[in-house]
């Protein structure tokens, strides 16, 4: 089985795990742990930044991690990485291969079975510590199987709602199911009704919430945000993406909270944090081509808020969605930076196409060739920006084309 087979085989088990009978019947059956310290993330926007900032940051202290986060740009072995370096093709398929027999067994999904590799990998690389971030939600998420030293949820806002709920309390409540007795939780700032949920389940299970500390003083300095927060000073970030600063404040205060169990100095921290890189998340790839991942309202925002803070170049938007995202507040957000924006579709199954975009296209323009349109802004406009976002999927395949 090569790479490609392996992405179809997936793909053709890409069925939702919003219930988690077969999985958990398999875990019962092979009386399955996983007894490494971790720190389990959630939420809406922000875990995949928040996960790969205490990656780096551990590593740079000299501890064996490893990271699992999802989901991934073009090859599924991006969602393993141990020691600084992604798994080997080689190494995930034997280990894939060893247990398919039982996958197929149980019917699992392609989440479920991509965590359980994970996690045998990890098992076997005799690591001190793992970060691990969900696939989606809380309770019956393929990874919410562990007892971690620290439950992270990052930010709550209105997405997955057909699976997760219609409100910001309901959500909050399924992605609180991370949290385990007596286990410290960290929440980034939300509001009241969604705290209120995760302090209701955190109260039952006697764990002790805190709220991330505040952060001043944020500013681009020589291209990079840089920011001083409760509980470190004089911190840089790799990226002029001020949203980001968030995310740092999460990992800032989650290291304080487990120094008594893995500890970090402070100058270690902030080295971390300085040298983390971030894919797809205000990456340039080409001097005025930038992708961005944002696939919600929320992230569109904070994607818009740091623009408007380090961006003074007219903007040409080429933007891709998913069609269960909110893609009109997702343009509506868009179109306070820029007056060119351009709808395109692209090679998945879940991406929109021409004919749902149709109430949209007397405002918006439509080019399903988007390395053409992509091409000809770069031709016509070479000192503006080229912004691709609207979907994490979309802008990760246009950043491996171009790379191309």
């Amino acid at each position: 089985m090569n790479k490609e087979e392996l992405e179809l085989y997936f793909k053709d088990r890409n069925y939702p795990t919003y219930e988690r009978n077969q999985y958990d019947k398999f875990l019962s059956d092979f009386h399955y742990e996983f007894n490494i310290p971790s720190i389990h993330i959630t939420g809406t926007n922000g875990k995949g930044s928040t996960a790969n900032y205490l990656y780096q940051i551990y590593l740079k202290k000299g501890y064996k991690v490893g990271l699992y986060n999802s989901p991934y740009l073009d090859n599924v072995t991006e969602m393993v990485s141990i020691n600084g370096k992604q798994v080997e093709f080689d190494e995930y398929l034997n280990q894939f291969l060893a247990l398919q027999k039982e996958f197929e067994k149980y019917g699992l999904s392609s989440f479920e079975m991509q965590t359980i590799v994970a996690f045998e990998l990890f098992k076997k690389a005799n690591l001190d510590l793992v970060i691990i971030e969900v696939g989606m939600g809380g309770y019956i998420d393929a990874t919410n199987i562990i007892v971690p030293i620290l439950s992270i949820i990052t930010s709550i806002s209105l997405e997955h709602t057909s699976y997760l709920g219609g409100t910001t309390s309901e959500i909050a409540y399924n992605k609180s199911g991370i949290i385990k007795e007596n286990v410290p939780v960290l929440t980034g700032k939300m509001d009241e009704f969604a705290l209120y949920a995760i302090r209701e389940t955190a109260k039952k299970l006697h764990a002790p919430v805190h709220v991330v500390s505040e952060y001043f003083n944020e500013q681009i300095i020589d291209g990079v945000a840089c920011f001083n927060s409760q509980k470190l000073k004089d911190v840089r970030l790799s990226t002029p993406a001020l949203y980001q600063v968030k995310n740092a404040c999460l990992a800032i205060d989650a290291v304080k909270l487990c120094n008594d169990k893995f500890f970090v100095d402070d100058e270690t921290l902030k080295l971390g944090l300085k040298t983390a890189t971030l894919p797809c998340r205000f990456e340039y790839i080409e001097k005025n081509v930038m992708v961005d991942g944002a696939h919600n309202p929320e992230a569109m925002q904070n994607l818009v808020d740091s623009i408007k803070a380090s961006v003074d170049v007219p903007i040409h938007a080429i933007f891709a969605s998913f069609r269960d995202k909110n893609f009109s507040h997702m343009l509506n957000i868009l179109d306070t930076v820029t007056t060119d924006i351009t709808i395109t579709t692209f090679d998945h199954k879940r991406a929109k196409t021409e004919d749902e975009y149709f109430l949209f296209l007397s405002t918006y323009k439509f080019d399903a060739d988007y390395f053409g349109k992509i091409a000809q802004l770069k031709e016509e406009y070479p000192d503006d920006l080229i912004l691709i976002t609207g979907s994490l999927h979309f802008a990760g395949l246009v950043k491996r084309e171009l790379k191309k």
